[in-house]
């Protein structure tokens, strides 16, 4: 553990500063797989009642082990000493009392995950919960006199209750679709939102005998849960209970602790309505919402319902950006939440009477925001360089950060970092397309380097300031290259019109904004243009199959993660079917015009024209984009005498999670891009000649 004590000020400026070329050749050493996950990920910032606190979490994984623990830790911010106070087993989702004396958290200590408190003073810990299988997203009361959490509770029969006299028979039987979601099959079971008392004691099922989710599976989080100020209601987010699992259509519900008075606050509403916050005098719940039902990459917004009357008004009306992670001041006179913006992620402040105005600025992306009892914020901040690190919004760099915490500090001073620029490239149709640029350590325009074009996933999701820990932009420009990252049309950030723009084209203009951007860039003399590469996941994957066909002689490799294949089969194998019917237009058999579409955007249509090497990776458990969709596109590839391999994890998802699999995955990726990309010692035989 590190213990260094910085002031804020002085571990900002560390962290800022830029790294001149003689400071790299002193340090050396570059960003490997491994000490990738030698790197801490620092989150959940929950400030004290009196605001002299903090308490979050850090995460640290055993690569020999193959595994990760959390710990939570306390920091002072008028001394800057830091102290853990967890380690038996593994611990998150902090909270404090009131009075600031104890804090409640998460633990695994005594097997499966239940809530604790921890007396500050003496140091005493009592589990407060021994809920059946464990609890997840918890969220304590205001008041503390009372603990939500989420457990999942059988409702629908089981083979074995079903067939008793079967007990070795191994099946599943299902007569309605979403058979399987992201990552696991339906087993009867549904995520369930429980109460109980602080003291311990039996939980109550406030949704007994419904079959919907709270929080909404796959992604969804204990942000859409909350207690009113005085602790009687709550506020959670589920399907309605006759809306199709294959729907985007959920509502906010209000219930009391007692299980009674549940009531949707936001019928008739077709798209997503999620997060809820109370505000602090309990006259307003806000909550996210889409208005386009279907529409999962809709402008998210944010809208205010009077719990006394029942109106309803949108607060970023005009507003052509989305609302994340919502929270009120402490004042309860405004809201803080965070946007994709031009390829960062900023911190914002609306007002009850006012439109949004960023509070933070640069070439980060802020999250996890939480405001600090002297009005103050709080929030997790990244680069493409570095990890998250927790900083404070005001004070001595009130739009930028001041760092507090240093999970990563030793690690990151010994590295040579990349740089990162901003560019501008001209689209086909006349419009400017941003894209980030990263060069390796110490780069030398005199030199030639090679290019790996990273094609983005969603497909509506923005290449941000993240510091990825599978798609790392940092770990790629160590290896050598440079790295071109497009916000192609379709991605978040610049407008919801460009957002809107891949929806039933994906094979038009969001191809060419790629393409047009990688011309542009190879005519930098600094490029070798007979070095290109190209990798993506899941639409980025797509990405990749399109232009294996649709790229010309471009590119020299290729590295498909996860990615769609053949449109046709996607849409018969996928789980949320509203995502095509939205993005593809429904069923190929809907009209000729959208058969047509499939036929004109599949990338196996093309599979004459396949000739650059191609690496492939799946996951068995993929479901979103099923593992057949990768057997195919190498089967095509091996068929064809293409250069080709296939990377299969049996235990993996849509993303590589485990330590010693996402290691593999990086020497795999290296290791074939280095195979067509990175010049080779010349044999003896060449020399020769």
């Amino acid at each position: 553990m590190l213990h260094h004590r910085w002031t804020g000020a002085a571990l900002a400026a560390a962290l800022l500063a830029p790294c001149m070329p003689s400071q790299l050749a002193a340090q050396g050493q570059r960003l490997t797989p491994e000490l990738l996950w030698k790197l801490r990920r620092v989150g959940e910032p929950q400030p004290s009642p009196d605001g002299g606190k903090l308490l979050y979490v850090e995460r640290a994984y055993d690569l020999a082990a193959n595994r990760g623990r959390s710990q939570v830790f306390l920091l002072d911010l008028r001394t800057n000493q830091r102290q853990q106070l967890t380690e038996e087993g593994s611990n998150g989702t902090p909270s404090w009392s009131p009075d600031g004396g104890s804090v409640a958290f998460v633990s695994t200590r005594s097997g499966a995950p239940q809530v604790h408190v921890l007396e500050l003073k003496s140091r005493a810990v009592r589990q407060v919960t021994t809920h059946p299988g464990g609890v997840a997203n918890v969220v304590w009361s205001p008041t503390f006199r009372h603990v939500a959490f989420t457990a999942a509770v059988r409702l629908d029969p089981d083979l074995k209750t079903l067939y008793p006299d079967l007990p070795k028979a191994e099946a599943r039987i299902f007569d309605d679709l979403m058979i399987r979601h992201w990552d696991s099959w339906k087993d009867g079971t549904y995520s369930h939102l429980f109460v109980t008392k602080a003291a311990g004691g039996a939980a109550r099922d406030l949704m007994a005998g419904l079959r919907v989710d709270t929080p909404l599976v796959p992604f969804g989080g204990a942000e859409q849960i909350c207690w009113s100020p005085d602790g009687s209601k709550l506020c959670y987010t589920a399907k309605v209970s006759d809306t199709p699992e294959s729907s985007t259509d959920s509502s906010v519900f209000l219930i009391g602790v007692d299980g009674s008075g549940r009531t949707d606050i936001t019928p008739g509403r077709p798209g997503y309505d999620t997060d809820p916050a109370w505000s602090p005098d309990g006259r307003y719940v806000a909550f996210h919402s889409m208005a386009r039902a279907g529409f999962e990459s809709d402008r998210n917004r944010l809208m205010l319902y009077e719990v006394a009357g029942g109106a309803l008004r949108e607060l970023t009306d005009g507003f052509d950006q989305s609302v994340h992670g919502a929270v009120w001041a402490r004042d309860g006179q405004s809201l803080l939440f965070v946007s994709d913006t031009a390829g960062t992620r900023q911190v914002y402040r609306i007002g009850l009477k006012h439109g949004p105005v960023p509070i933070s600025k640069g070439r980060y992306h802020f999250d996890g925001v939480v405001p600090g009892a002297d009005g103050s914020v709080f929030c997790t901040r990244m680069q493409m360089e570095r990890p998250n690190e927790i900083v404070r919004l005001g004070g001595a760099r009130p739009e930028e950060g001041v760092t507090l915490t240093d999970a990563n500090g030793a690690l990151m001073r010994g590295l040579a970092l990349p740089t990162t620029e901003a560019r501008w490239f001209d689209a086909t149709d006349g419009k400017k397309i941003h894209a980030w640029v990263i060069y390796p350590p110490g780069f030398d325009k005199t030199k030639r380097y090679p290019m790996l074009l990273y094609c983005q996933g969603g497909p509506q999701s923005q290449v941000g300031q993240w510091f990825s820990f599978r798609w790392n932009f940092h770990l790629m420009a160590a290896n050598g290259y440079v790295v071109l990252a497009v916000n192609r049309r379709g991605l978040p950030g610049f407008g919801q019109a460009w957002n809107d723009q891949i929806s039933r084209d994906w094979g038009g203009q969001a191809m060419q904004d790629l393409l047009s951007a990688t011309d542009a860039m190879c005519n930098e003399p600094f490029i070798d243009r007979e070095r290109l590469g190209a990798v993506g996941a899941s639409f980025g994957g797509y990405t990749i199959y399109w232009l294996m066909g649709n790229g010309g002689d471009r590119f020299k490799a290729m590295v498909a993660h996860c990615g769609v294949f053949n449109l046709e089969s996607m849409y018969l194998s996928t789980e949320e079917l509203f995502f095509p019917d939205w993005d593809l237009g429904g069923p190929f058999w809907r009209s000729p015009e959208v058969a047509k579409d499939y036929q004109r955007f599949s990338p196996h249509r093309f599979l004459g024209r396949w000739k650059t090497p191609l690496l492939v990776v799946h996951g068995q458990r993929d479901y979103r984009v099923p593992v057949e969709q990768g057997i195919q596109a190498f089967t095509a590839a091996q068929l064809q005498g293409v250069p080709s391999r296939f990377l299969y994890f049996p235990d993996e998802c849509h993303w590589v999670l485990s330590p010693q699999n996402g290691v593999l995955w990086h020497r795999v990726f290296f290791d074939w891009l280095g195979r067509y990309l990175q010049p080779r010692a010349k044999t003896s035989t060449e020399q020769s000649k």
